[in-house]
């Protein structure tokens, strides 16, 4: 059994193309033992993106804190904030923005162990 707590686990800056202003902290996964996910935190400065992309298996999102958009693979942004759950199916194409100009927006991402 393991808890973690947020504050106390390293944040690091997303250096993956197309992102901006994006930090990700995991707190747990599998150097935790967890034998099927990955739990990312991924906070998003305001006015900051994930890149635009892909991947071949599904992830499972929950907003913690703050608000912005999803943009579909035609470019449609869907709301989303505190307390909204997310499922991305494998490769469909997405991106979360910040739409705040000051307060940061902060996502859980559960993905698959082998993902990570």
């Amino acid at each position: 059994m393991k808890i973690s707590s947020l504050h106390k686990v390293e944040k690091v800056r997303a250096n993956v193309e197309g992102a901006k202003d994006v930090f990700r902290q995991v707190p747990i996964s599998k150097r935790d033992g967890s034998p099927n996910f990955s739990f990312r935190v991924f906070t998003i400065e305001p006015n900051g993106h994930t890149p635009f992309h892909t991947h071949p298996f599904e992830h499972l999102n929950y907003v913690i804190e703050g608000h912005g958009s999803l943009v579909e693979e035609d470019g449609k942004e869907l709301e989303v904030k505190k307390g909204d759950f997310v499922l991305i199916l494998p490769d469909e194409k997405h991106q979360y923005r910040n739409r705040s100009p000051k307060d940061p927006f902060l996502i859980i991402c559960a993905v698959p162990k082998e993902y990570e």
